[in-house]
């Protein structure tokens, strides 16, 4: 083994044992080892940039890359000033988010309605249902195309989100409407499709798992048809519901900041700035929040 991949390993041992999730830093890192080792065994900025961009032509990918080797870089400078670290922010992994679509319940209520006009008539059916449960969960399309039946808790009018991002697992409460939604779905599922072919909540006329690709289009198809702006996305329906929460919070007066990281959790996110960005985008919600610190800086 050489000296570089001997402290590439004590570096990872070293992260595990401080209770760090390496998340595939662990394969970067020896892919780094042994493109380093072959060109002198130097770690340099020009080094890493190369690897980096290499492997990965994607801003993200680039700065992920050069995330692990910073990292390992000023673990190798306690040994050695030989070793050169990448300076933070070389290349940013951000980048500008769209901005969003805020849709209003008539909007919502126009693209399920025709949504359930689709034939064939299941078709229809699970289109409606999946708009509907995206406006009223702001779950992500890719968690409520993974439900099956038996994630609905129906005594307990919950919904457990098994495949979420992050390989997290959570429970959604659902509002009495939406539950009887879902069982109206069901049934009409049933007439229609008695013996599908998975164990799915929501499936195509064919009996089948609807997948991300057939949905995407039907709702793109929607969208056209009821005057949607072309920048309106499914996501979008997510930030919506975000949106109306903390509107709602606002104008009960209730403290958002104590709020916020039940919102966090209720949504799937790790970190709470993700949230925080659903305060962007709402011109009544940026007034409340301005209205709001104008009372708490001329309060006595």
């Amino acid at each position: 083994m050489s000296a570089l991949a001997q402290a590439a390993t004590e570096y990872l041992e070293l992260r595990r044992g401080a209770g760090f999730k390496l998340e595939g830093a662990d394969k970067l890192l020896d892919e780094f080892s042994a493109y380093a080792e072959a060109r002198g065994g130097r770690v340099t900025v020009e080094l890493a940039m190369e690897w980096a961009t290499t492997k990965s032509s994607g801003r993200r990918g680039v700065a992920r890359r050069l995330s692990v080797v910073r990292l390992f870089a000023r673990y190798l400078q306690a040994v050695s000033a030989d070793h050169e670290v990448p300076p933070a922010g070389l290349v940013s992994a951000r980048s500008s988010r769209a901005i969003p679509h805020l849709y209003s319940d008539a909007e919502v209520s126009a693209l399920m309605s025709v949504g359930q006009q689709l034939e064939p008539a299941l078709r229809g059916a699970t289109t409606e249902t999946v708009i509907g449960l995206l406006a009223a969960t702001g779950m992500r399309i890719g968690e409520v195309l993974a439900l099956d039946d038996t994630d609905i808790d129906w005594d307990r009018a919950l919904l457990r989100i098994r495949l979420a991002k992050f390989d997290q697992e959570r429970l959604v409460p659902l509002s009495p409407s939406t539950l009887s939604a879902l069982h109206r779905y069901q049934e009409r599922r049933r007439a229609l499709c008695p013996a599908p072919s998975t164990g799915a909540l929501l499936v195509t006329e064919k009996g089948v798992r609807l997948g991300y690709l057939v949905f995407r289009k039907a709702f793109k198809e929607l969208s056209a048809r009821v005057g949607l702006p072309g920048g309106a996305r499914i996501h979008d329906l997510r930030h919506s519901f975000a949106v109306a929460t903390l509107l709602e919070w606002y104008r009960q007066g209730l403290d958002v900041g104590a709020l916020m990281p039940r919102l966090s959790v209720y949504l799937g996110h790790i970190d709470p700035a993700a949230t925080y960005w659903y305060l962007t985008g709402s011109p009544e919600l940026m007034a409340l929040i301005a209205l709001r610190l104008e009372a708490t800086e001329v309060a006595p």
